[in-house]
């Protein structure tokens, strides 16, 4: 997937190729957190308070330290190079916001969801929005404190994955780890597209 700039007509300046992502998953599985630590620049959120009006919508189960719910959507910015960058766009997790998804996922390369093994249900709906309209995603299996382990099998298994989805464990909070499951995705699209995968 070469990158390619191009020129704006008559300005004299080229523009950087721009890539956009998105991070999925279910409520609180770590996708502010994920697109804070892996931005450049100081990520745009919509994090609002929770409060009553969510009772009874809002499941804490599993979560119930989250004070606050993405109701619109993160924005994050990695700079590859002076001809690439990336632009994160991180899901709002409720049922009630998903009518941003479709907006939100037009023209996107591909996307990562976050799975968060105490709550692993809560990602089978992004899962089933992916497949469904062809858009190449992994699945990181974000390791909070103090969750229960499982193997990467077992997860599989778990969520019906298709043998060639990707499938590795980061940890939201960690600039490193996020860049790991980023570039894991863009090899899958690589591989899908039949174009060379770009060297890591």
């Amino acid at each position: 997937m070469d990158s390619v700039r191009y020129d704006r007509p008559g300005s004299g300046t080229r523009i950087p190729l721009a890539l956009k992502i998105l991070i999925a998953g279910g409520f609180g599985a770590g996708k502010t957190t994920l697109v804070s630590a892996l931005s450049e620049v100081r990520p745009l959120q919509t994090e609002e308070v929770l409060t009553g009006a969510g009772v009874g919508t809002d499941d804490l189960s599993g979560v119930e330290a989250k004070s606050t719910t993405t109701v619109a959507m993160d924005f994050g910015r990695i700079t590859i190079n002076d001809d690439l960058q990336v632009y994160l766009f991180g899901t709002p997790g409720q049922d009630r916001f998903w009518f941003l998804w479709d907006e939100l996922a037009f023209g996107a390369l591909g996307a990562v969801v976050l799975a968060d093994t105490r709550r692993l249900a809560d990602c089978f709906p992004s899962i089933d929005y992916f497949e469904q309209r062809g858009v190449p995603f992994v699945v990181g299996v974000n390791c909070f404190d103090g969750a229960r382990r499982f193997d990467l099998e077992s997860v599989r298994q778990a969520l019906d994955l298709d043998p060639d989805v990707p499938l590795v464990l980061c940890d939201a909070r960690d600039r490193q780890s996020g860049k790991e499951v980023l570039i894991a995705l863009v090899e899958h699209v690589a591989r899908q597209r039949g174009e060379p995968v770009p060297a890591a």
